[in-house]
């Protein structure tokens, strides 16, 4: 498709990401997108100092594979530079690349393969604490506590710290609720210096005391970095177990919530899974990353680019929407639509290029786990028409809080 060219002001659009209003109803979310991706797949938002947000399928695609020309720092539009670049996400080639290679090892398929056990005895776990009640606030008792443990689990953390997990990521995640943007901005550096001084205690404890879990591994790990080959030091340690436990935990939350969501208001595609869950529910968790995405991620350009058929100068900051692409109809037949038997989806849910989510892997098990134990156990799951589901906006999308009900387990 020939894209028409056109200046910025054509394009220029009034949406900030981080706008509580976009994401209530959730579908509204969406039909905002939609509407801009109408109009081109680039357009140039004014919130933030002044924004591009890309939109479709392959512009997505080209950005997230070439970090030479995509930075990707800052990948946040709302930031605290004390924090400095977490890693290894805000950081390009060739430097991200050492530390990607020293922690790609941790998460190949066959290692996460081996949590399987282990996340089925947590989902267990976590339903039988509901499932004679027949409801269920699904984040508080499932969709949150579920990757929070496996996340502790993974990196041998105290299960009993999980609450300090959530506060703080979701400060720094959301800013202060009802809070003005300094307010917001303070809050999140007060929550995420709180959380580099949890990661001290824990990096010198594995210093001290190395063990065969994630933390102590990359602790003892040296990495072959432009200045040489060597330790990380305990700042390099303390934005990587940030990043880690951000993405462990709130993309998963939310994929877990959009399954109840979409499953509820698409029962014919949930009795295809019931019926044949071997068969269909590894489509299914595909498709349901496909359909709703928690990921925007953010970009700056390093040269003068041609986009979408927009010009884009040199420095200007950029967010991908990973939702948009897995939306975009030229490349998904009827993209609006839950198709859980959808084959050849190639969605973008965990991003591409060298940045793609390390956790991937592990991210499937859970969902591919959960689905299969929820959909066993408590089939006829319906959402609470009096109490809807509360979701939240920012740069990583999801459920905040999402009552159910349910035929009680005898």
């Amino acid at each position: 498709m020939t894209t028409i060219e056109r200046t910025r002001a054509d394009v220029t659009v009034d949406l900030d990401f981080y706008d509580p209003t976009i994401a209530a109803p959730v579908d509204r979310f969406n039909d905002l997108v939609a509407d801009l991706a109408a109009i081109n797949p680039v357009v140039y938002s004014t919130a933030h100092g002044g924004h591009w947000i890309v939109l479709g399928y392959e512009e997505i695609t080209q950005v997230l594979r070439d970090p030479a020309t995509y930075s990707s720092y800052p990948n946040n539009l709302v930031t605290n530079e004390a924090f400095g670049k977490f890693i290894p996400i805000e950081l390009d080639p060739p430097e991200h690349t050492a530390y990607r290679r020293a922690l790609a090892p941790l998460f190949t398929p066959k290692r996460m393969s081996e949590l399987r056990e282990m996340v089925r005895e947590t989902v267990n776990e976590l339903i039988d604490g509901f499932a004679k009640k027949g409801e269920a606030e699904f984040v508080a008792e499932f969709a949150h506590e579920l990757p929070a443990r496996v996340f502790l689990a993974l990196m041998d953390w105290p299960v009993e710290d999980a609450p300090l997990f959530t506060e703080a990521t979701d400060i720094v995640l959301f800013g202060k609720p009802g809070g003005t943007e300094e307010e917001s901005l303070q809050a999140r550096a007060m929550a995420g210096f709180q959380m580099f001084g949890y990661f001290q205690k824990i990096i010198e404890d594995r210093r001290a005391n190395p063990g065969q879990d994630v933390t102590s591994t990359i602790v003892h790990t040296e990495v072959a970095l432009p200045d040489g080959k060597r330790l990380l030091t305990d700042e390099e340690l303390n934005r990587m177990c940030f990043l880690l436990l951000v993405a462990g935990l709130h993309t998963v939350q939310g994929s877990l919530a959009w399954a109840v969501k979409h499953l509820v208001e698409n029962p014919e595609q949930r009795k295809l899974i019931i019926d044949d869950p071997g068969e269909v529910l590894p489509t299914a968790v595909e498709e349901i990353l496909r359909i709703d995405s928690a990921i925007i991620a953010g970009r700056s350009t390093t040269r003068e680019v041609q986009l979408g058929g927009m010009t884009i100068p040199e420095g200007d900051q950029l967010v991908v929407v990973l939702g948009a692409a897995n939306r975009d109809g030229r490349q998904f037949e009827d993209p609006t639509r839950l198709d859980v038997l959808r084959k050849h989806n190639r969605h973008l849910a965990f991003g591409g290029g060298p940045h793609q989510c390390l956790g991937m892997h592990l991210a499937r098990i859970e969902m591919n786990i959960a689905l299969e134990e929820l959909l066993r156990r408590i089939p006829d799951f319906d959402l609470v028409a009096e109490d809807p589901p509360t979701y939240h906006s920012s740069q990583v999308r999801g459920c905040a809080r999402m009552p159910i009900r349910f035929t009680p387990e005898s």
